[in-house]
């Protein structure tokens, strides 16, 4: 089967590197059911999709805050305490990385990420600006898993979506991909990452 697999395409958020906002807000919410609540209805998935769709914090902020003014503080501090949503590189994963690259795997990314915090990401992790080339959703503004962000990537770098191989935890993004014809690898972490591939033929 990896006979026609020629390219490696990674998603970033919790394949490379693990993000969640409940780093951040166990700090500031001493009820779980509360804190729940918030990135429920406050500071939703929804709504920080739309910053990976290229809407500024700053606007994103803005409007949060005009819907819950006694929230204020908290919402800011999603934009404020990004970085405090992060819990470092998964470190199994960087290996897997660093075998592919060391082999002369080409790599690719396609991510959710917003302008701003995609910035801030490959400043804390150099190796985010290794890959060979990124998607990043919110430049284009185009969102997983919606196809014509795929298809940005394979015009962009002149692939076959047959030829490359797709890894990302979500499984809508992997529905995606896999009914555009690219292989792919649901991530639930690098012990199976590594085992698929293996099963492919890419890494012993």
């Amino acid at each position: 089967m990896s006979s026609s697999i020629t390219t490696i395409v990674f998603d970033i958020g919790n394949v490379l590197i693990e993000w969640n906002p409940r780093h951040l807000y166990r700090k500031i919410f001493s009820d779980p059911e509360r804190m729940e609540w918030f990135l429920r209805h406050v500071c939703s998935d929804a709504w920080n999709l739309e910053q990976d769709r290229g809407r500024p914090f700053a606007e994103a902020v803005q409007e949060r805050i005009g819907r819950f003014p006694e929230l204020a503080a908290e919402i800011r501090a999603y934009d404020e305490r990004w970085e405090e949503m992060l819990n470092g590189a998964i470190e199994g994963s960087l290996r897997v990385l660093r075998q592919l690259q060391t082999k002369g795997w080409p790599i690719f990314a396609i991510t959710n990420f917003s302008r701003e915090k995609y910035a801030v990401a490959c400043q804390r992790f150099p190796f985010l600006t290794e890959f060979e080339g990124t998607v990043v959703s919110a430049h284009e503004r185009l969102v997983k898993p919606s196809a014509e962000i795929f298809q940005c990537f394979l015009s962009r770098y002149g692939r076959q979506a047959s030829e490359c191989l797709f890894i990302d935890d979500s499984p809508a993004n992997i529905a995606a991909a896999r009914g555009l014809g690219f292989h792919t690898a649901h991530f639930t972490g690098a012990v199976k990452l590594c085992a698929d591939l293996a099963q492919l033929g890419i890494l012993p």
